[in-house]
């Protein structure tokens, strides 16, 4: 179970500070320890600490505010509390807990270079707080309940809703008073009866000295309200705040400016060297398709020189091809190649025309058509035993077979149809 060291610090910093070890369900573990904060930074080992900060220098009220938690709550704070403070809200640190079911929204208000004191005196000690609490948040509130803790000539009161102070230098009774739990003639007049929009039972946490200063005010509270229960605190009043903070009871000042800076190389740290292992196995990824990437544009560059050969066999002259596919599909458009045997039919019986015009070269290729199985080609050769040599080299390999079809003299050229198709077809 997650264990807390809650440290008290007093008004004077001069004064010594009391600490206690406690687990998150506010069982003790070690017992209340008055000394130095340096002391106190001895006993934190990994425990995450809790600082409680006196009552009387921090505003703790509750406020009805439409805006949610975050930055837009903290910058509205001080406009909502203006009339509500004496300081200048430029001087003063505004924090806000979580809302509460009653819709109101706890805040505490600090004077920010009291605020910067209680951190530095703490930093000075080599304590770094994960929260900082006014300590009267250690007072629990109970539905139905009015709480009070009693030490040191203040008051600590709240009703178990809205309604928190901190009193000095008053009785419990005038408490009661102060909050409206009792008509202000109570013990005067007989006939006063208390207000009934407070919880009619008291629950006062003291030590045994206060308990028996204030034996007249139990017996005056007692005859006025429906009940009262008194517990004297033994070994102090730490043990009893210390239980209710662990809870996450209170507002945390470290908000805002002062909220704890996330530590991402720690939350990275052990996952080091699985990043390390990430970022080679994508460095080696990227270099591989980089290296994929050139071996195919090589390929590419072959495989459209090859292209532009052959093409330039079949059509002398033509102009570069910037998108080979798109030609060979306009070829196979032409040829009407409708089923998949056609294409091969096709391309091999232009592979054999190629050669047939790599060794004339002197022939020059005017049109080529391709339907049903059949290429008719027009060329104009010097001569016709050229055209002769023509038909017997597209025929040599068997494949094919090449006829003439029809020669026409064109000056010094003789223009011709020849026709090719499979042999036996």
């Amino acid at each position: 179970m997650p264990e807390f060291l809650v440290i008290r610090i007093g008004a004077n910093p001069a004064e010594n500070a009391s600490w206690i070890a406690v687990d998150s369900a506010g069982g003790r573990r070690s017992a209340p320890v008055t000394g130095p904060l340096a002391e106190a930074a001895r006993d934190i080992g990994e425990r995450p600490v809790i600082v409680l900060v006196p009552s009387a220098d921090v505003l703790t009220t509750a406020v009805d505010i439409p805006v949610k938690g975050g930055a837009r709550l903290l910058a509205a704070l001080p406009y909502a509390l203006e009339e509500y403070v004496a300081d200048d809200v430029d001087t003063l640190h505004f924090a806000a807990g979580a809302r509460r079911s009653s819709g109101r929204t706890p805040v505490s208000v600090v004077n920010r270079d009291k605020l910067l004191g209680w951190l530095s005196l703490l930093a000075d000690a080599g304590i770094q707080p994960s929260s900082l609490v006014a300590e009267s948040y250690g007072l629990a509130r109970l539905p139905g309940t009015i709480s009070m803790l009693v030490a040191e000539d203040q008051i600590v009161v709240n009703n178990g809703a809205d309604v928190e102070l901190v009193l000095q230098g008053v009785s419990p009774g005038d408490t009661l008073v102060a909050i409206g739990a009792l008509d202000p003639g109570t013990g005067t007049d007989e006939s006063a009866t208390p207000p009934t929009t407070m919880p009619r039972h008291v629950l006062v946490y003291c030590d045994a000295g206060e308990d028996e200063r204030y034996t007249h005010d139990w017996i005056a509270i007692r005859q006025e309200m429906d009940s009262l229960d008194v517990k004297v605190l033994a070994d102090g009043v730490l043990p009893r705040l210390a239980v209710t903070v662990v809870t996450g009871a209170g507002v945390n000042l470290l908000q805002g400016e002062f909220g704890k800076r996330s530590d991402y190389g720690g939350i990275l740290k052990p996952w080091k060297y699985a990043a390390m292992l990430l970022v080679a196995f994508l460095v080696i990824s990227l270099a591989a398709k980089a290296a994929d990437m050139f071996r195919l544009r090589q390929q590419e560059t072959a495989l459209r020189a090859e292209f532009h050969t052959q093409y330039r066999q079949i059509s002398p002259g033509a102009a570069e091809v910037l998108d080979p596919a798109a030609i060979v599909s306009s070829l196979r458009s032409r040829a009407g190649a409708g089923n998949a045997g056609s294409a091969p039919v096709f391309l091999q019986s232009m592979e054999q025309l190629g050669r047939a015009m790599q060794q004339n070269p002197s022939v020059r290729i005017e049109a080529i058509s391709y339907r049903s199985g059949i290429v008719d080609v027009r060329l104009s050769a010097p001569d016709v035993p050229t055209l002769d040599n023509i038909q017997r080299v597209v025929g040599e390999t068997g494949r094919f077979t090449a006829a003439i079809q029809s020669t026409d003299q064109d000056g010094e050229k003789v223009s011709s149809r020849i026709q090719i198709q499979v042999n036996g077809a």
